[in-house]
């Protein structure tokens, strides 16, 4: 596969079934550094299973998927694990905050499991979640914060180790309107400030217009809206 120009991450023909359902049949796929993209349809449809597939969680069973100019099928197990440990950063529904640590200990997780001193580790943590504004919360365990805090600690975590790219599946799912804005305009704001890009999966129209441009997923196809016009 050729990856289109200038493109950070880009997947052609993918195809995904497990057992007799068809997950993915044919989807494509590209992202620019700095870019927003979101990909909407119905629950079913198949966006989270390609979000898996480029994030490298999951294996398609055919088509091929290119990043940073390498195709991630010739890449071995490890060397996946540390793209996602390092150039890669994850934003999940209900966050996943390690609940027996505090949230600055959640933030600085990734890089602590890289290998960086415990020390500067939380320093360079607490300058994100000053950015995301829960610099407060620093000491506090995430059963002790709200819907909304805990997710700006999630989001805050998903950006510590300066990825080039941030999946992030349904975000704002277990959020009202008002938290759910809140983080999208900060995890837009920051991801763009570092030039990171961000693979947005939503089903909510006023979610996916903070990206810049929507891919839609149905049936496991994949339709580029922009494309279409």
């Amino acid at each position: 596969m050729t990856a289109p120009a200038g493109s950070l991450l880009a997947a052609e023909g993918l195809r995904k079934t497990y057992g007799p359902t068809v997950a993915l049949d044919g989807a494509e796929f590209s992202i620019h550094a700095g870019e927003v993209v979101a990909l909407m349809g119905p629950s079913g449809s198949g966006k989270s299973t390609l979000l898996h597939c480029l994030a490298g969680i999951v294996t398609p069973d055919a088509g091929s998927i290119v990043y940073a100019g390498r195709e991630m099928s010739g890449m071995t197990d490890a060397e996946r694990s540390a793209l996602r440990r390092s150039e890669f950063g994850f934003v999940f529904q209900f966050g996943q905050l390690v609940p027996e640590l505090t949230c600055v200990e959640n933030v600085a997780l990734p890089l602590r499991l890289s290998g960086t001193p415990r020390k500067e580790a939380e320093k360079t943590g607490r300058d994100w979640m000053a950015r995301l504004e829960v610099d407060e919360l620093a000491k506090k365990r995430p059963g002790e914060v709200s819907g909304g805090q805990g997710q700006r600690v999630a989001v805050a975590r998903a950006l510590v180790t300066g990825p080039r790219v941030v999946f992030a599946d349904e975000p704002t799912g277990a959020l009202d309107s008002l938290n759910g804005e809140r983080v999208m305009e900060l995890l837009t704001d920051a991801a763009r400030s570092t030039n990171a890009a961000v693979v947005l999966v939503t089903h909510e129209a006023r979610v996916a217009a903070y990206s810049d441009r929507e891919i839609v997923v149905r049936d496991g196809k994949s339709r580029d809206m922009e494309r279409a016009v």
